[in-house]
């Protein structure tokens, strides 16, 4: 009898373990057809959607032709360092070599983040391009190559209205002031920074061509590909 009960229990303990190794198994199975779907959902979308962004164009600031066959959307804050080189480097290659030619047009989302001024620095920059569109991007510039201390609140009004009379922008001085300090376009600017976190965009500069996130908006080379890419792909549809 005791030989039978040992023989029992074994047979029990050898069913256990099949079942633990068979679930264990089936777990892992599971997680690697996970892991897979999401890696593949990531391939060719740095921004991690399996889908181009989707952005209503016509209401963003635009440098180049709105008819393009490639856009670019550039989120940025008026105090990341990162952006001025962008804005220094990157983007006069850009205009150069893309958006002089029509290949591409260069759209601009406000990101306020780093700091009390960044959103001041915004609306300045709103109230500047519902003045005059063109004025917006010399503004931009000037902004960037005028850049304060990032850890420091150097976009006062003073300052923002200041900039906007040494670069002799074609706008109303006066209601530029005003647009600041009544926070005119606080709607609009709220709006900007909804997409930025629509698109789980992290970090400025961030750079969209036709709605994927560039790998390194930093790096003209790898930008000049992936416009091309972009381009092609265009002409295919």
């Amino acid at each position: 009898m005791k030989q039978e009960r040992r023989q029992a229990e074994l047979e029990r303990q050898k069913r256990k373990t099949r079942i633990l190794l068979i679930g264990t198994v089936l777990l892992a199975v599971v997680i690697f057809a996970a892991l897979f779907v999401l890696a593949s959902q990531n391939t060719g979308n740095p921004g991690g959607s399996s889908s181009p962004a989707a952005f209503n164009y016509d209401e963003l600031p635009r440098l180049g032709k709105a008819d393009a066959p490639v856009k670019l959307v550039e989120f940025g804050d008026f105090k990341c360092p990162a952006c001025a080189k962008f804005s220094g480097i990157i983007k006069p290659q850009l205009v150069q070599d893309y958006i002089e030619t029509g290949k591409a047009a260069l759209y601009f989302v406000n990101m306020s983040f780093i700091g009390p001024d960044s959103k001041t620095a915004s609306l300045a920059a709103l109230s500047v391009y519902h003045q005059n569109s063109e004025a917006f991007w010399t503004y931009y510039d000037a902004l960037y190559t005028n850049q304060g201390d990032e850890a420091t609140e150097w976009a006062t009004e003073d300052f923002l209205v200041e900039l906007a009379q040494n670069e002799k922008l074609p706008i109303d001085y006066d209601l530029l002031r005003k647009d600041i300090q009544n926070r005119t376009y606080s709607d609009e600017l709220a709006r900007d920074n909804a997409v930025a976190k629509t698109n789980h965009v992290r970090s400025t500069p961030s750079l969209f061509i036709n709605g994927i996130k560039a790998s390194d908006p930093l790096n003209i080379s790898a930008i000049a590909a992936e416009i091309e890419s972009a381009a092609k792909a265009a002409e295919a549809e």
